[in-house]
């Protein structure tokens, strides 16, 4: 065999000197490209990874459909992404946090759906100097000043006219007592309203804008809009012509076609102070015990026909004192006692006859009060009726069945009383009747406040079914 040769030790070790030379230059050769490499393209690296870090969480806000919890839904977990998996979590936090808050804030502005209103500043004499008379925030027609006062306060208040969906007119028309009898006088409403009407479309353009399409009124007594105590009267003169266009608040409402409400309207309950239903439940719970089967108190006529010639009632109080005032079942009393809500409060059924309207405050105060509301006046459409069961909670007895309550009332009270009193005697329900200072969530000026949202939805669809139309 041929014997190899080895270089000398000193060759040898020059020669792996320079292999290592060799590899050591290389090295820094592609440690210096590498550098050379990174020093021209940090800034784009650092700007995509800034761009990432403050731009993901706009992105993510704007996919709502996305999960809220990144860390199961992106895969980002374990990744070794530090500065996008942050970017992520800390945006879905804000989010989290902000739907949160969305979830706390109070119901009325999604139920209101945005809803903007701006109430005209009117002169004293339209509204606050009425207020001299306590009477004139305390009667049952004083909604008109129970409204405008919660609605100052209210969310859906603007200040901003330009930006209102509907213009509220404050003009009190209930407050004029008769210094006769003491009733509210209402045969200047007219021209008191169409004073209003002058004053703001003079200074400002926004009834004209729209003929009052937009503007809102209440009406508070018996026949609303006709503004007339006595049906005949209020049929002739029917709704003025200058508030045909506008929206009215009105406690007059029928199921079939009446001038009176030839107008758009909205049907309200008549005002009870709630400081007196309070007052009243503290002393006696409305669950409590119940010893009047059937209540009546107020104005019963022993002759149909009064000294104007005209039926009250349709005489259908006249008939109800001659049948039942001799019967211990029925506590009917003619004349005023001003605790008579203790009377309400301890009775099982409160009869609620028509008067000169259909409508009376018994309605409101038997509802409160926990007592079962026999309504007898045909057709008579009661407020907030999606909020209200009424034909759940309250009895509807024909005027001519009036001299058969007796038998009727112990139907139910042999039935379904219980189950009546079940519904009745729920805070919602007395709630949505009762008017605050304040607007609160399901109460009467929140109803109001709600019915005029839902008709602003309506006009807006048809706005854009127009539209799409041409």
């Amino acid at each position: 065999m041929a014997e190899l040769k080895r270089p000398p030790t000193k060759s040898r070790g020059f020669y792996v000197r320079m292999r290592l030379l060799h590899g050591y230059s290389k090295h820094h050769q592609r440690q210096a490209q590498d550098k050379s490499f990174f020093r021209r393209h940090y800034k784009w690296v650092l700007w995509l990874s800034l761009s990432c870090y403050f731009f993901s969480p706009y992105l993510l806000s704007q996919s709502p459909k996305q999960s809220l919890n990144p860390l199961h839904a992106t895969g980002f977990a374990g990744s070794g992404s530090t500065h996008s998996s942050r970017a992520l979590f800390e945006s879905s936090l804000s989010l989290s946090n902000s739907s949160s808050r969305r979830s706390q804030e109070p119901k009325i502005d999604q139920e209101l759906r945005g809803l903007k209103i701006y109430v005209y500043d009117l002169p004293p004499k339209y509204n606050s100097e009425w207020l001299s008379n306590e009477r004139c925030s305390t009667h049952l027609f004083a909604s008109e000043v129970a409204i405008h006062r919660a609605l100052l306060t209210s969310d859906v208040r603007t200040l901003d006219p330009r930006e209102a969906d509907f213009f509220f007119v404050p003009v009190y028309v209930s407050c004029n007592f008769s210094t006769t009898n003491g009733f509210p006088a209402i045969g200047h409403a007219r021209s008191l309203l169409l004073s209003a009407v002058q004053l703001i479309s003079s200074e400002h353009p926004f009834w004209n804008r729209s003929s009052g399409s937009d503007h809102v009124f209440v009406a508070s007594h018996d026949y609303g809009a006709c503004f007339h105590a006595m049906e005949d009267r209020a049929i002739a003169d029917g709704v003025p012509e200058f508030l045909k266009k506008s929206i009215i608040l009105q406690t007059f409402g029928v199921s079939y076609d009446h001038p009176c409400q030839d107008v758009e309207h909205v049907v309200i309950p008549p005002y009870i102070p709630p400081e007196s239903v309070r007052r009243t439940l503290e002393a006696s719970p409305a669950g409590g015990g119940r010893d009047i089967w059937a209540f009546f108190r107020g104005k019963m006529e022993v002759h149909p026909k009064n000294i104007s010639g005209r039926f009250y009632s349709k005489a259908v109080r006249s008939v109800i004192w001659h049948k039942y005032s001799g019967d211990r079942r029925f506590y009917l009393r003619r004349h005023r006692f001003a605790g008579y809500q203790s009377e309400i409060v301890r009775s099982v059924f409160c009869l609620c006859p028509l008067g000169w309207a259909p409508w009376s405050p018994r309605l409101v105060e038997s509802v409160a009060l926990g007592c079962v509301p026999v309504v007898v006046a045909d057709g008579i459409r009661l407020p907030f009726p999606d909020a209200v069961p009424w034909p759940e909670i309250s009895l509807a007895v024909a005027e001519r069945d009036a001299a058969r309550l007796g038998p009727i009332l112990g139907r139910v009270a042999a039935t379904n009383l219980s189950a009546i009193q079940r519904k009745l005697w729920s805070p919602e329900v007395r709630r949505a009747l009762l008017y605050n200072d304040r607007v609160e969530r399901g109460d009467a000026t929140w109803h109001v406040l709600r019915s005029l949202a839902h008709r602003l939805d309506r006009s807006r669809r048809r706005r854009r079914s127009r539209v799409y139309g041409q």
